[in-house]
């Protein structure tokens, strides 16, 4: 009897562990018909779920059980499965973002057991899912608006892979569009590191940022000459540094800078155009003071036009030099039909307009 117990015993250890095995063998088997009909676009997307999720049930068992828990492929194709299924749920977020944590603690298991490498071609493709259902997901949020989400999506693509240029790039829209500023400049600071030829846009966009959202002309000024050591002809750059010592009612030393690089450069029009900027951006404010006062306080009124002319008399010199280096210099000649027009001086402002008339339409 105790033979025959023995018997029955072992027969049904074999059987159940056989039972489980044959789940692992399930798996495989409907991954294969998931490859064969996926393949076909006209496949709805449903049909396609509903194969992958009974795919993945047959993991849980074989997962569940301690006899096949111990196989590798247990774990690779289950990885397989809930990988397809993240990539491919462009309706539940949550069901995705599940089955994205299902696929990346299985891989974790399935590298773990397979010492022989058998399973590995498996799991470079689970893998390769994973980056594509995160890219994915963040994208779809996009598209819905929900910014926040794609956002928390397109950084976890750079913790993936960190080499990812446009899915920092992509991060950093989605954090201006929630008004995340710290967090898009640090995005795009990655950008600009990763040597992306958007880096010269994304310099002038964080600049900006830092200036009118944050407010901050130190860092402003910081990220200016960063920027400048990187990309020396913009000079966008260097009127803005010009117009925050401007502001700071630091006027001198906007000159002084100017005045160097123009020695360096002397044949460089558009630093003698930023000179003349200078003290016309003064004369401007001047007249915006100027047109709030009253009418009949006269003398306040002349004093404020005086200072005005006097500045602009400043600036012309350096206009008329930008002119002899560069006779085409738009913003050279714009900036004069101003200054001529303000003084009712028609014959130069007529000679002035017919120069930018002659000038090519862009």
């Amino acid at each position: 009897m105790k033979r025959v117990v023995l018997s029955i015993f072992l027969a049904g250890a074999v059987s159940a562990a056989f039972a489980q095995k044959s789940e692992v063998t399930a798996a495989k088997n409907d991954w294969g018909l998931f490859q064969l009909t996926s393949a076909n676009a006209s496949t709805p997307l449903a049909k396609k779920l509903e194969s992958l999720a009974k795919g993945l049930a047959h993991t849980d068992k074989a997962i569940a059980d301690e006899k096949s828990k111990v196989m590798p492929e247990a774990w690779s194709y289950r990885a397989l499965f809930a990988s397809s299924v993240a990539i491919l749920d462009s309706t539940s977020a949550a069901n995705a973002d599940a089955n994205l944590k299902i696929a990346q603690d299985a891989i974790a298991e399935a590298k773990k057991l397979d010492t022989k490498g058998n399973e590995k071609d498996n799991i470079n493709l689970a893998e390769t899912n994973i980056s594509n259902a995160v890219r994915n997901g963040g994208i779809i949020a996009y598209n819905k608006k929900d910014y926040k989400r794609a956002y928390e999506k397109f950084v976890a693509a750079t913790v993936i892979n960190p080499q990812d240029t446009a899915m920092y790039l992509n991060a950093g829209i989605a954090a201006r569009n929630i008004e995340n500023y710290p967090d898009m400049i640090t995005q795009f600071k990655k950008v600009i590191s990763l040597n992306s030829p958007q880096s010269k846009d994304l310099y002038s966009e964080i600049i900006n940022a830092v200036l009118s959202k944050q407010k901050d002309t130190t860092a402003a000024l910081a990220l200016i000459k960063e920027a400048t050591a990187k990309f020396p002809d913009n000079t966008d750059w260097i009127k803005t540094e010009t117009q925050i010592y401007i502001d700071r009612g630091d006027a001198a030393k906007s000159e002084q800078m100017l005045t160097a690089l123009a020695t360096k450069e002397p044949n460089n029009a558009n630093y003698q155009v930023l000179l003349g900027n200078i003290y016309f951006s003064q004369a401007l404010k001047l007249q915006a003071d100027r047109n709030k006062i009253d009418s009949k306080k006269v003398k306040e009124f002349n004093e404020v036009t005086g200072k005005m002319n006097a500045l602009l008399d400043k600036s012309l010199p350096f206009y008329k030099k930008a002119l002899e280096i560069d006779a085409k210099n738009q913003g050279a000649l714009e900036t004069l039909k101003t200054i001529y027009a303000f003084r009712n001086d028609t014959k130069n402002y007529d000679d002035i307009k017919k120069r930018l008339d002659a000038l090519p339409k862009q």
